[in-house]
């Protein structure tokens, strides 16, 4: 019986991620956890806020259980969708109705949902490299081509020469990832400005939108006061795709939303897409009690200051061990140039130290590997000793 070769692969191959955080726990089996510096996953090691423990609780011994754990609408419950638009509103001076919004089961679904309402034969989509790798499974996942902007190696913005020749006649939208996975770089509003003001450029030569989808779980999580703009209120043609999983430490959790800008021509059609496409991949009703719960704390984070903490003491102690390290202004990763060409060979040289760290050729450039350093700071104290060994390994070689 014929079954669909490309999804079978991809069932077959983990990512790069998922592989090593794996080996990760096989070797914790072996020689305990304890032992093991796993810089795989961007899983959060911060605890939720108490305020989302004592909501659950609440939810779970007060509410009614048939309403708390039956269906909403498909898109969302109505009240769970006015107060994340009102404090959207409220802190970046939006003016956007429950309508515009669509909760989902995390920051994947978003982009996936969102990718499935534009896509049409013959489209492509552009992501800037160094970028999350699922971005391509997903736009090809929709018959879409996926081009792939080649990173900006000096200042990880946009490799503005390149974008521009990457768009054309054919081209859907790009995605934006700003804080950014792998690099932990933060786009700079000259540079968005640039951005913005060529794709209105093209829009209006090609006769079409071009739309701008944002990827935004790291959105709070910024260092050194670095301002992040809410993206509808530079471009009306975007997306914004959202999860809580990093801002409230619940990546188990699944839960976020999808905002179409209400400004963008034919909003209502685009909204009417991404509803039908939720429908036709399963997406409808995102959990009913997480969605009250998050309704209750919005506006809050967990306690971020754990990551800074772990930024500074990873970036200045491999930097005087002799890395290249590029100074992450969000997010909660390091990408850091491996000390030879080959990403991947580093990254098995690495594990002799039981240092994971994930290479960089899936991230869509080579030569680097990505530290997710949302761990205890206890374990990165400990490693640093095989970051020194590792480096002077290569000094010696």
């Amino acid at each position: 019986m014929a079954i669909n070769t490309s999804m079978e692969q991809l069932g077959k191959v983990r990512s790069a991620i998922r592989d090593l955080f794996e080996y990760g726990n096989a070797r914790a089996e072996i020689i305990g956890r304890e032992n093991v510096f796993d810089y795989s996953l961007g899983n959060p090691s911060v605890a939720p806020p108490e305020q989302v423990k004592e909501t659950l609780l609440r939810l779970v011994t007060e509410e009614d259980p048939v309403s708390l754990h039956g269906y909403t609408s498909a898109q969302g419950d109505k009240t769970v969708r006015l107060k994340v638009a009102e404090d959207l509103n409220q802190r970046y001076g939006l003016k956007i109705s429950p309508d515009c919004l669509y909760m989902t089961c995390g920051a994947a679904a978003s982009l996936t949902i969102t990718l499935k309402a534009l896509s049409c034969p013959g489209d492509e989509f552009v992501v800037i490299a160094p970028f999350f790798p699922e971005y391509r499974v997903f736009i090809e996942m929709t018959g879409m081509k996926c081009v792939v902007v080649p990173a900006d190696l000096e200042h990880f913005q946009i490799n503005m020469e390149a974008f521009k020749k990457s768009i054309n006649e054919h081209t859907k939208g790009i995605i934006l990832n700003s804080p950014n996975n792998p690099s932990g770089a933060v786009l700079s509003d000259e540079i968005l400005k640039e951005t913005m003001d060529f794709l209105r450029e093209k829009e209006k030569e090609y006769g079409h939108q071009i739309f701008v989808i944002t990827d935004e779980p790291y959105r709070e999580l910024v260092y050194d006061d670095r301002p992040v703009p809410f993206m509808t209120k530079l471009y009306r043609d975007t997306i914004v795709c959202y999860s809580f999983s990093k801002s409230l430490s619940l990546p188990g959790e699944r839960i976020g939303y999808i905002l179409v800008s209400e400004e963008m021509e034919n909003f209502g059609n685009v909204y009417a897409a991404v509803c039908g496409a939720g429908r036709a991949l399963g997406f409808v009703c995102a959990p009913s009690m997480l969605q009250k719960t998050i309704a209750d704390n919005l506006g809050i984070t967990s306690d971020l200051t754990t990551y800074r903490v772990n930024r500074d003491l990873l970036y200045d102690a491999l930097t005087s061990y002799g890395y290249d390290c590029v100074y992450p202004d969000g997010a909660f990763y390091l990408f850091v140039k491996a000390l030879e060409e080959d990403a991947k060979a580093f990254a098995e040289r690495a594990k002799k130290y039981e240092l994971l760290l994930v290479p960089s050729d899936s991230f869509g450039c080579t030569g680097y590997v990505r530290l997710a350093y949302c761990v205890s700071t206890d374990m990165v104290k400990r490693s640093l000793a095989a970051f020194k060994a590792l480096a002077e390994e290569y000094l010696k070689s």
